[in-house]
């Protein structure tokens, strides 16, 4: 697949996405975001695919909106509902449901919409002196790629308030702190590190990990009852699947297993 504003590669099993406009920081324009939608339907379909790392190119992951795609001339207004309903949310909708694990791999800023699409990963490794800035309130607006959902459940309503509030840039190490990202490491380490937990995960039970997602997920909403009834649910389908089969097998014969994900 061949793209203008992202790299597309796979390796051992790892779909490596990198935003790739590093002379604007990889800021997001619309054909970014149709051509991320697009990998996201090929990762769908690639059962090779089983892991998604997303990295940006060059000093940055990315620094959000490409706000001279959305400059209004004069006193005319530009409706940004209609860039939020028919871009950002549909493929957030997906990136946050995908099936397979996906790994942030945050270097530079990641700032506004470009902090929130790291944050809807499952993990966010950052280099050391990364920073995550909710930049909107510096322009008049309010968090949209999923922020107003994602960072209250990662920080606490209080925390995010704050940060959302003041636009305030909050570095790596204290973002670990704070449990909005997993973990942060020296900016030398970070494709390395990443790396060994991509291809980690892509040789783990990946059907597994998928439905584990799926109740995390709506853990956010259901109540005890209901999350259980999940519980029995998933674990009932996990149960029946190859990977099951192959890792209680493995487990009992004392060798590694070869998990296919389904």
């Amino acid at each position: 697949m061949s793209f203008e504003t992202i790299r597309f590669e796979i390796e051992k099993g790892v779909a490596w996405v990198t935003l790739n406009r590093p002379k604007c920081l990889n800021a997001i324009n619309d054909q970014m975001l149709k051509e991320l939608s697009s990998v996201l339907i090929e990762v769908d379909k690639n059962n090779k695919i089983r892991c998604l790392v997303l990295a940006g190119e060059g000093r940055s992951f990315c620094s959000g909106q490409d706000l001279n795609d959305r400059n209004a001339p004069g006193d005319e207004r530009i409706d940004l509902g209609e860039t939020v309903g028919k871009g950002y949310n549909p493929f957030l909708r997906h990136f946050y449901n995908l099936e397979v694990p996906t790994i942030a791999a945050v270097n530079g800023f990641a700032a506004g919409a470009g902090a929130n699409i790291a944050l809807a990963c499952d993990i966010v490794i950052a280099a050391e002196d990364a920073k995550f800035i909710q930049v909107y309130s510096n322009i008049g607006l309010m968090p949209d790629a999923g922020g107003s959902f994602i960072l209250p459940r990662l920080v606490g309503m209080a925390k995010a308030k704050e940060l959302t509030f003041s636009a305030r840039s909050v570095k790596a190490t204290e973002a670990v702190e704070m449990n909005m990202i997993a973990r942060s490491v020296t900016a030398e380490d970070l494709i390395n590190v990443v790396r060994e937990m991509a291809e980690g995960l892509a040789v783990k039970p990946t059907y597994g990990l998928a439905n584990t997602k799926k109740a995390l997920h709506a853990s956010y909403s259901n109540n005890l009852d209901a999350q259980l009834d999940l519980e029995r649910d998933l674990v009932q389908k996990c149960g029946f699947s190859d990977d099951y089969v192959e890792g209680v097998s493995a487990f009992l014969e004392k060798r590694i297993p070869n998990f296919k994900g389904c």
